[in-house]
């Protein structure tokens, strides 16, 4: 009875901002989020960005990253990727889970930034939400890293601590989404993405979250843990 009031106080204090100082400090150690880690890398057009989403869905960033910069380093702009056939980007990407299908997609997208475009993706949410196998979690992403926008990307990870923050109740990342939307100031938003994706995947973990050595323990209320 008491471990339920003390989460009650906290859920009634807890903020935000200060939940995200906290976890500032603590992933700090982790590897950054796929996609952000490849724009600092230098891989930071819309292109490339949505070419290195889509090998990210449903599949690990330890395999997405060697893999979106291998495709990338072969073909880093439309008109390259057009130069090869389904089957070499499929070799290329065939680490990413349903290679064949996103190497499909991949091909059509450049064909579209090429004849539709001049070969310049433009960082638009219209024209990257009419793209073969970009969501609206994918768009974000790109819409948020390449064109500054306040933009926020909810998977799995962002949907988990949320919840467990009780800051949301919701029950899939696309609802945890819209709630957020109309929550957060929009000047956090892509900070919600850098953020809260590595914090989800290394210490507020799906199984055995790590909460002793968690800093952010102390104002979380652990609802669901």
């Amino acid at each position: 009875m008491e471990q339920s009031h003390t989460a009650s106080e906290k859920l009634a204090k807890f903020s935000l901002k200060k939940a995200l100082q906290l976890v500032e400090i603590a992933v700090k150690p982790f590897p950054k989020a796929a996609l952000f880690e490849l724009a600092e890398r230098g891989w930071n057009t819309t292109f490339q960005q949505v070419l290195a989403c889509m090998i990210s869905v449903r599949t690990l960033d330890e395999v997405t990253i060697p893999v979106a910069e291998r495709l990338l380093t072969r073909a880093p702009t439309p008109d390259r990727l057009l130069e090869l056939t389904v089957e070499e980007v499929t070799e290329l990407i065939q680490e990413s889970t349903f290679a064949g299908t996103k190497a499909h997609n991949m091909l059509e997208i450049a064909r579209v930034a090429w004849t539709r475009y001049g070969g310049v993706l433009p960082c638009e949410e219209a024209v990257l939400l009419a793209l073969p196998g970009i969501g609206p979690k994918c768009a974000n992403l790109v819409l948020g890293i390449v064109g500054g926008q306040p933009k926020i990307g909810v998977d799995i990870h962002v949907h988990r601590v949320m919840n467990r923050w009780g800051y949301v109740q919701t029950t899939t990342p696309e609802k945890t989404l819209r709630v957020l939307e109309e929550k957060i100031p929009r000047a956090t938003w892509i900070e919600v993405n850098r953020l809260l994706m590595p914090f989800g995947k290394h210490i507020c973990t799906g199984r055995r979250p790590h909460c002793p050595t968690c800093p952010v323990l102390p104002i979380c209320p652990q609802i669901g843990v």
